[in-house]
């Protein structure tokens, strides 16, 4: 069974340079895709394998909008983000990324809806009144 264990130090910090650059390339429009220009995208984690030969991005478009779309033309031009990031950090091995959409938002929103759902807050109430 495979233990998860928490990032390296190395790990962490190789995660904060290549979100860095993956920021840089997509302000400065360097890309073929229009979807990609247009939309307004964050990279809200980077996390690198313990060998740094691979990285997850996860991103997040404005509200979501084309978040599928989005993330279809990012790995489809995950090639200009590896250029960069071989050219400008000086790791061993270029890493190979995959962008993947950040769901916390969405869980977030879910467990927010289902705090206000009356049932709910009904029983929250009466549990803060018996203590």
């Amino acid at each position: 069974m495979a233990e998860n264990k928490e990032p390296s130090q190395r790990q962490l910090r190789v995660g904060q340079e290549i979100k860095r650059v993956i920021t840089s390339v997509l302000e400065k429009g360097d890309l073929r895709s229009e979807e990609i220009r247009n939309a307004f995208i964050t990279v809200t984690e980077v996390r690198v394998s313990p060998d740094l030969k691979y990285v997850t991005a996860y991103v997040m478009t404005l509200n979501g909008q084309n978040l599928g779309l989005v993330l279809e033309m990012l790995n489809a031009e995950k090639g200009v983000f590896k250029k960069q990031i071989g050219a400008k950090l000086q790791l061993r091995y270029t890493p190979d990324i995959t962008f993947r959409a950040d769901d916390t938002f969405l869980e977030a929103d879910r467990i927010e809806k289902l705090l206000r759902h009356p049932k709910v807050a009904a029983d929250l109430k009466k549990t803060a009144e018996e203590e």
